[in-house]
């Protein structure tokens, strides 16, 4: 076991525990994980991922990377924008959301590579993306400088990473927002799923996740400048942009 830990939720875990943990609350979430976000998000999950794709400004031919791309809606969206003869790889750390997601491009039609891997350890080379996207999955990730650094590097200069991700609430909020978070998320997930725990996780992992000017001075060190953020649903979710220096 390994000496370092790290943050599981509010929980202190070993570092060599952390994937496994996170992979266990994917796989008991997976049968109605699109039914969850809809339900959690009131359905603005959809507004936030097309609002990341219109940012991306991804073109026809492009080459693009789903980092933690789950059931794949990023992954679907961006094949529309990059036709033919362009290029979007679904990438996951976890088999069972990887599957949902291949199964899901399969039944509209579509023919893209899926590859199971570390978003910290990406299989591909430096240079070779115009854009890398990462929704909702940096959160679960044991060290984030580390795959900020893969996405910078498999991209090429000029290209764009995008992290959409839950954030800081505006302030005076935070109190509506936290009973929200900790008292109906779990609800919800009691109800829907059975699991209770997966959406507590859930709620913890956002409060020990990097804010707004915190996670863009994280993209800034792993090699991404011109980095801003938008902030939706009064800072609920942020969309960060940088682009390989």
């Amino acid at each position: 076991m390994s000496d370092k830990t790290t943050h599981f939720g509010y929980k202190e875990v070993a570092e060599d525990e952390k994937a496994q943990r996170v992979a266990d609350v994917f796989d008991s979430v997976v049968d109605k994980y699109d039914l969850m976000n809809d339900l959690m998000s009131l359905g603005l999950h959809r507004l936030w991922k097309a609002f990341a794709i219109e940012v991306a400004g991804v073109r026809e031919g492009d080459r693009v990377l789903d980092v933690a791309g789950g059931t794949a809606d990023l992954s679907l969206a961006f094949a529309k924008r990059v036709g033919a003869g362009g290029q979007v790889w679904l990438t996951d750390i976890n088999n069972a959301m990887l599957t949902r997601g291949r199964d899901r491009m399969l039944d509209h039609g579509r023919m893209m590579p899926a590859v199971q891997c570390d978003g910290e350890k990406l299989p591909f080379p430096d240079g070779y993306f115009d854009c890398v996207s990462c929704a909702f999955g940096l959160r679960n990730m044991t060290h984030k400088e580390q795959a900020l650094a893969e996405m910078t590097r498999v991209l090429r200069p000029g290209g764009r990473l995008l992290v959409l991700e839950f954030s800081r609430v505006w302030q005076p909020l935070a109190p509506i927002y936290d009973f929200y978070s900790f008292k109906v998320l779990p609800w919800l997930g009691s109800k829907v799923v059975n699991d209770p725990g997966s959406y507590q996780y859930l709620a913890e992992s956002i409060r020990m996740h990097p804010d707004q000017e915190m996670l863009k001075g994280l993209m800034e060190h792993a090699g991404c400048g011109k980095v801003d953020y938008f902030n939706m649903a009064a800072g609920v979710v942020a969309l960060h942009r940088g682009y390989k220096s």
